[in-house]
C-alpha cells in the first residue's frame, strides 16, 4: 500500500526511499550501510525502503519524503540503471515532488565528475533539493566508504524525523 508522503499534511511516518544500484558486492556494501544509518535505533516515526533502480517507479518517488541514489560511475557518467529510473520516472514526477529532499552517493573508480554532474542536471530539473554535497566513494575500494555511507543514510533520517528536511 503506499502512503502520500507526511509532507502533505497527514500524520503518517515519513518514507525514505533508497535507490541505489548495486551490481557488485562492494556496491551491496555501500547501499547497506546506508540502509544501517538510515534505521538507526535513535531515529524513530521514520520508514526506510530500499528498491533497486530498475525497481522502482514514480509511484515509490511520489511516496517517499526523501530519496538517497546510489550509483556506480560506469563510463564516466550514471549508471544506465540509474538513468533508466530518471528516464521512466522524470516526467510523471515532475510536477509533484518539487523541494523533495535528496542526497547522493557515487562509487567512482575513477573521479565521478561526470557521474555526479549527469545526475545532478536531472535532479536540478526535477527541482529536488540537495541534503548535501554528493558523496564521492573515490578510487580503489576502502572499507572507510561504508561509515561514510552509513552516516549519509542517518543525516538523511535524522532530518526527516526532526522535518529539517
Amino acid at each position: 500500500m503506499i502512503h502520500p508522503p507526511a509532507h502533505m499534511g497527514i500524520m503518517t511516518d515519513k518514507l525514505l526511499l533508497i535507490v541505489a544500484h548495486a551490481p557488485s558486492e562492494n556496491t551491496q556494501r555501500l547501499r547497506d550501510a546506508v540502509r544501517r544509518g538510515a534505521g538507526h535505533a535513535d531515529i524513530e516515526g521514520v520508514r526506510v525502503r530500499v528498491l533497486s533502480p530498475f525497481e522502482a517507479g514514480p509511484e515509490d518517488v511520489r511516496a517517499a519524503d526523501g530519496i538517497i541514489l546510489g550509483t556506480t560511475e560506469n563510463l564516466g557518467y550514471m549508471s544506465g540503471a540509474l538513468k533508466d529510473f530518471f528516464d521512466r520516472i522524470y516526467y510523471p514526477c515532475l510536477e509533484e515532488t518539487q523541494g523533495r529532499p535528496y542526497a547522493l552517493y557515487i562509487r567512482a573508480g575513477h573521479d565521478g565528475t561526470g557521474t555526479r554532474r549527469g545526475v545532478e542536471t536531472i535532479v536540478t530539473g526535477l527541482r529536488w533539493q540537495a541534503i548535501r554535497e554528493p558523496l564521492l566513494c573515490r578510487g580503489e575500494y576502502r572499507e572507510a566508504f561504508e561509515g561514510e555511507c552509513e552516516e549519509l543514510g542517518t543525516l538523511m533520517a535524522a532530518g526527516l524525523e526532526a522535518g529539517v528536511f
